[in-house]
């Protein structure tokens, strides 16, 4: 079992920038792929980056150019780092992590098996 926690969420001006970070902790032994997602009012989540545990890192076309993504395997900490945020960005972002090999890559989030309970990122206009 693996617990993730996001933090850094908030309210931001449009053009600002945030940076989220999700702890994980349990089995956290055996580093695999890690990754983000999003989930907007009334919007299907989407997959919006991934890193694999060999650096391999994928984004999805909505963040590219603007968002970032990192680990510390050190500290079993992810990051994400958005920056030129836009209204269209707000939504609940989610940190996930998979339990052993798998596709890793936004359009695949949901091959990751662990989630946490997300972190609200609001973008004023």
């Amino acid at each position: 079992q693996v617990q993730l926690v996001e933090s850094g969420g908030g309210s931001v001006q449009s053009g600002g920038s945030l940076r989220l970070s999700c702890t994980a902790s349990g089995n956290t032994g055996r580093r695999y792929c890690m990754g983000w997602s999003r989930q907007a009012p009334g919007k299907e989540r989407e997959g919006i980056a991934t890193i694999d545990s060999d650096g391999t890192i994928s984004y999805a076309d909505s963040v590219k150019g603007r968002f970032t993504i990192s680990r510390d395997n050190a500290k079993n900490t992810l990051f994400l780092q958005m920056n030129s945020l836009k209204p269209d960005d707000t939504a609940v972002y989610y940190c996930g992590a998979a339990g052993g090999p798998s596709r890793c890559d936004p359009g695949g989030y949901y091959a990751l098996g662990y989630w946490g309970r997300g972190t609200q990122v609001t973008v004023d206009s």
